[in-house]
């Protein structure tokens, strides 16, 4: 499958939501606003879902700022959830670079997956999906909230979920059969599926996976790769391991960086010539390796 058709399939994909709101059926999401054509200054705020119950959720949000503010107009919004013994912060090279590039990245602190959790249970990544979830309906709260800085500026009807290592595998389970639309694509980082995952409506998702990794092997990834349903593309860091590419100015971070901003311009703005560039965006001879594969 050439990307080509790749983006001619994933353009029939989008123009549910993309479509001239004269013409959407009743309850439709309004068209996506254009995709940024400048980078933004990137504001930072943290808060807690849920501070009393028995599954607290701290988060922390990068968004696109102007004047010392959140930037006008609606962005995307992607969720972005941590591997084991990490932190929503270890994770700033590529969450920043996202909101500069016009998206609201919220990334939850998982409550006994984290670095310093008072109980880790590497077993309660089988929660996280759901957690992720709640996330989602909070800001889709506190987009409604009066007074709140970020009031008006999330376009909660196009969210991805994005994610590294165990990040990856919670962000392929909250794939399921029965999501909410609201979720419209995905990237899993050196991850691979859960039980459910890739059920229900097709969504387009990218891979990242370094083929020498030791800790979630290539073979994981492009097992989940081939379970998927959607438009999906698979971007291979040549020899490396689990995750030094995600690291600013280390090989293979340039072309993740590019590849992923143009995966959301694409999904999430319906930006076709994001699209076409994705090829060319992870161009890098002995270092990546790009590939996709149809609808199902």
């Amino acid at each position: 499958m050439g990307i080509k058709r790749l983006v001619a399939v994933l353009t029939m994909t989008l123009l549910a939501g993309c479509a001239p709101a004269a013409t959407a059926a009743p309850g439709a999401p309004p068209p996506a606003r254009p995709a940024p054509t400048a980078a933004y200054a990137v504001g930072v705020r943290t808060f807690t879902v849920d501070p009393a119950s028995a599954r607290p959720l701290p988060v922390t949000v990068w968004y696109p700022a102007e004047g010392g503010a959140v930037a006008a107009g609606r962005f995307p919004v992607v969720v972005y959830s941590h591997g084991l013994h990490s932190l929503p912060e270890l994770h700033a090279g590529l969450t920043a670079r996202w909101a500069a590039a016009g998206f609201v990245v919220a990334a939850p602190a998982y409550p006994h997956t984290r670095r310093g959790a008072a109980r880790f249970s590497r077993a309660d990544v089988r929660h996280q999906p759901a957690d992720g979830w709640r996330l989602i309906r909070h800001l889709v709260r506190l987009d409604a909230q009066p007074g709140d800085p970020l009031a008006g500026h999330l376009d909660v009807a196009r969210v991805a979920a994005a994610g590294h290592s165990a990040g990856g595998f919670t962000t392929a389970g909250m794939f399921t059969s029965g999501r909410s639309g609201r979720l419209r694509a995905g990237i899993v980082i050196a991850g691979g599926g859960m039980a459910g995952s890739f059920a229900g409506p097709a969504a387009p998702l990218l891979f990242v996976h370094g083929t020498a990794d030791r800790i979630v092997p290539v073979t994981v990834g492009r097992a989940a790769y081939h379970r998927t349903t959607g438009p999906t593309a698979f971007l291979s860091l040549l020899g490396q391991g689990h995750g030094e590419y995600l690291t600013p100015g280390l090989p293979g971070f340039d072309q993740v960086l590019a590849t992923t901003t143009d995966f959301l311009r694409w999904t999430l703005y319906g930006d076709q010539a994001a699209g076409r560039r994705l090829p060319g965006d992870a161009r890098s001879p002995g270092v990546t390796a790009f590939e996709t594969r149809p609808t199902g």
